[in-house]
């Protein structure tokens, strides 16, 4: 079948893209293991100047890029310039500091000379979901590159365009074939894995595909990396600023029309300042403006697709069956296009799908506690660990709790989010290994001793 973009703020057919033939998959596979012979012997400053000069393009290419997202899949305009701006952050930050953190690094020994020196891998298959379509590539794409690799992308199949486009712009850039784009059916996969010349794969993605690709790497014997889904827990201590964390909350909650690993999910807020907050987080929510994805002023847009908007009202009906409240939204909009409205359900309990299950879109979630360590053990007593946020005025206490929490990232009286200078990656069910950071660069490099005496 081919990749068919829908626009969903009116559900119209935007265009498709056919996949590629077995002969096409394969002569990309062999471009990239052609690739990344000649790239891993590149210098680290050829290198460096590569992802430059892709960061500029990427920045240059701001607007259309956003307007590219807002209309594959609903991402408002002003998001989508942040996230191409972030992407060329990216690749400028590793082309600033991975050639130090690439450089052989001596071990005393009795030999006449004893390194580490850090080589590339080679092709990296990245397996990449819709809701960043570019970001979620440069996040692994950028350290991977500049590591010597080369990578294969396969893309969301709702978002075929995008995927063109970061071709596109690796070619405007002048850069040799380090990103290729494989339009594939998920059951071809499992072969492209198996290829002898791809030596690793990356996944963003549900935890049902993490299952099945990490059991597929591991059977070939590949590196893998598996950043899976998430159901962060934010916790609001008594002494936080009520004010900033409701505008926090609401943006972490509401960041791309809710459909985000990292955002806010389980919102747990101390007895004494849980009506106080509830009733500034209802407001802040509510004034995530909503409209079309490509206006400028719009804060919130449609949801990606209509399965992904009819799974999140399935699971608020089910939790409202069960006693949840609806403090805002919850109500199905008439017309087309798959919109859904911000939504603050209160009251929540375990067994209810929106505090049990990952909520995919900008449904919010509230329980009341009774002190710190109820909160921990509630945000703790979840399969998933990618983030959490903790919002109080003391910050002692807060790292002490931070390190209590189990997840991959703790955010204090801040928004969670993805930042190339800290590594990013979860633990349980979401996932192992890391992007971003130090780490993110040598999760696909090969650590080799050298002796010579």
């Amino acid at each position: 079948m081919p990749f068919v973009a829908i626009n969903p703020e009116n559900g119209q057919r935007l265009g498709e893209l056919p996949n590629h033939s077995h002969g096409e998959v394969q002569a990309r596979i062999t471009a990239a293991h052609a690739a990344s012979r000649s790239w891993r012997q590149a210098p680290l400053a050829e290198r460096a100047d590569t992802l430059r000069a892709i960061a500029a393009r990427l920045d240059a290419q701001a607007e259309p890029l956003a307007r590219l997202m807002a209309d594959e899949m609903g991402k408002p305009f002003t998001q989508g310039v942040g996230e191409a701006k972030k992407c060329a952050w990216a690749c400028r930050y590793y082309a600033e500091h991975a050639p130090g953190w690439l450089a052989a690094e001596p071990a005393q020994t009795e030999a006449i000379r004893s390194y580490t020196r850090r080589d590339a891998l080679g092709v990296i298959l990245a397996i990449m979901p819709w809701n960043f379509p570019f970001w979620q590539v440069f996040r692994f794409a950028s350290a991977a590159l500049m590591a010597g690799n080369t990578a294969l992308i396969k893309h969301a199949p709702n978002t075929p365009h995008c995927g063109e486009a970061i071709e596109t712009l690796l070619r405007e850039a002048g850069a040799p074939p380090l990103l290729l784009n494989l339009r594939v059916e998920v059951d071809e996969v499992g072969a492209i894995i198996a290829d002898d010349r791809v030596a690793a794969v990356t996944l963003t993605g549900s935890t049902a595909a993490g299952q099945a690709v990490g059991a597929l790497a591991a059977r070939h014997l590949k590196r893998a990396v598996l950043e899976l889904g998430g159901s962060d827990p934010c916790i609001i201590l008594a002494d936080a600023d009520l004010d900033r964390a409701a505008t926090v909350a609401a943006a972490s909650r509401l960041l791309n029309n809710g459909q985000s690993c990292i955002a806010a999910k389980r919102f747990l807020v101390e007895r004494a300042v849980a009506e106080e907050f509830t009733e500034r987080f209802a407001a802040a929510m509510a004034s995530h403006t909503q409209g079309p994805p490509r206006s400028p002023d719009t804060k919130l847009g449609p949801m990606a697709r209509l399965d992904l908007r009819d799974a999140i009202h399935r699971q608020v009906l089910s939790s409202v069956a069960e006693g949840a409240v609806v403090r805002l939204g919850g109500e199905l909009p008439e017309g087309p296009g798959f919109w859904y409205p911000a939504t603050l359900l209160t009251h929540c309990q375990d067994g209810m799908p929106a505090w049990d299950e990952e909520t995919f879109g900008p449904v919010a979630a509230l329980r009341v506690v009774d002190s710190a360590e109820e909160a921990v053990e509630l945000a703790n007593r979840s399969p998933y660990g990618l983030g959490a946020a903790l919002w109080t005025a003391d910050r002692e206490r807060a790292e002490a709790l931070a390190g209590r929490l189990e997840c991959g990232a703790v955010f204090v009286n801040e928004l969670v989010k993805s930042d190339p200078r800290l590594p990013f990656g979860g633990v349980k069910r979401s996932g192992y290994g890391r992007e971003l950071g130090q780490l993110g660069l040598y999760e696909f490099v090969n650590h080799k001793g050298v002796w010579v005496s």
